[in-house]
């Protein structure tokens, strides 16, 4: 099992944009082979402050939204990436201005899980 991890820097003002692509989208991964499941975060940008002991939101910080892929293998996500279902899920791209820097993706090997199902 695999996580594939999109970190996006969505720029200030255009998260309501942002975030209805995501519930508007097609699903189209959803019925690829060895998909398992998908979720989008929302940057809650937080800082401790050890004088006061407590969390506070650091308003200063550069805010990440992540859209994660739980996959069966590496070889099923790279298969969705050739596809052309893929080509047709990213072929209405955003303006360049929705972003405030450059996406990042990372991949992580789930090797334990507190669900059952992700074990293995």
């Amino acid at each position: 099992m695999i996580v594939v991890t999109n970190r996006i820097p969505v720029a200030q003002g255009h998260e309501i944009d942002f975030e209805d692509r995501f519930r508007k989208r097609v699903h189209l991964v959803d019925k690829h082979p060895g998909f398992v499941r998908n979720e989008v975060h929302r940057p809650k940008p937080m800082r401790f402050d050890r004088e006061q002991g407590k969390w506070q939101p650091d308003d200063e910080a550069q805010g990440y939204y992540e859209v994660k892929t739980w996959w069966r293998s590496f070889e099923d996500f790279e298969a969705w990436t050739r596809s052309e279902s893929f080509a047709e899920a990213h072929r209405n791209r955003p303006p360049k201005d929705m972003f405030a820097g450059p996406n990042e993706l990372v991949v992580h090997e789930v090797f334990t899980s507190t669900d059952l199902e992700l074990e293995g």
